[in-house]
């Protein structure tokens, strides 16, 4: 298991960083390692999100130094979307085969996590997203038909999407994780406009199914100081709490989104005029 990790940075600093510095520090560049689970740990509310890919083997969710645990799930919990192939997820010896679309949340306490997928050829690949817990709920599988839809945007602001919420508390019991995925409608490019934020949890975002040769304008940075990070399929990105969340694409695209901190409100986000930024 390879873990990144990443720490906190102060708005004021971010405001003298250039591209790389940029990219160093936010971007994920590459998310899925065949045969292996790959995390990015940030010290932004200690989130942990990667991706386990398994081709040839099954892999295992374990603890070690990185986390003071012996068991990666001791203090935390996690949530899992499967992005694309068919597999399985067992926790503590119950299987939970899985196809593209579909999610699971494993709660505190769980000791064995695997992932293996059905067919080499057509390997599954899983991502992940996990946050300190305090107290341990069950494990739930989410099939993406089971997922809450909210469906937002209009074509005339090219934003028309749906968004699938899986760990959310219109679906299950978790301690502060919140993940889903948003699927862009043909023809829609923004993921959301006017951007927010939100003080009190930060995000990740994974973006994926982009056609080829598109690319992402993940916008950062605070309102009167915008920055942008330009992200290629299946990469992922760092979103601080006092950074503006929002980004467009050259084409029709799939994220998606992982928050923890303080409240699990969807909606407590303060949303910003695009004319005020700068």
């Amino acid at each position: 298991m390879k873990l990144d990790i990443r720490y906190a940075e102060h708005p004021e600093d971010v405001k003298l960083y250039d591209t790389g510095k940029l990219r160093d520090h936010f971007l994920v560049e590459k998310v899925f390692v065949e045969d292996d689970i790959n995390f990015a740990y940030t010290h932004v509310d200690r989130l942990v999100f990667g991706g386990a890919y398994p081709v040839n083997t099954k892999l295992q969710l374990v603890g070690g130094k990185d986390f003071g645990t012996d068991v990666f799930l001791e203090r935390r919990e996690i949530g899992i979307i499967c992005i694309s192939g068919l597999g399985s997820v067992s926790a503590d010896g119950t299987e939970y085969k899985m196809k593209k679309g579909d999610g699971l949340y494993i709660g505190k306490g769980v000791k064995e996590v695997f992932f293996s997928s059905a067919d080499k050829a057509k390997a599954a690949k899983f991502y992940l997203a996990s946050a300190p817990a305090h107290t341990a709920y069950p494990t739930v599988f989410i099939p993406i038909e089971k997922a809450n839809p909210r469906k937002l945007g209009e074509t005339a602001t090219v934003n028309v999407r749906t968004i699938y919420q899986y760990v959310h508390p219109a679906v299950c019991q978790s301690c502060q994780l919140l993940m889903g995925m948003t699927i862009l409608e043909e023809g829609s490019v923004w993921n959301t406009m006017p951007c927010h934020t939100h003080e009190r949890r930060m995000e990740a975002y994974f973006y994926f199914d982009m056609k080829p040769g598109a690319v992402v304008f993940h916008m950062h940075g605070q309102p009167g100081e915008t920055r942008h990070i330009v992200m290629n399929n299946e990469q992922a990105v760092i979103s601080p709490s006092w950074s503006i969340h929002a980004g467009v694409g050259t084409a029709a695209y799939t994220f998606i989104w992982a928050m923890a901190g303080e409240n699990q409100t969807f909606d407590d986000m303060d949303t910003i005029p695009a004319v005020e930024l700068k």
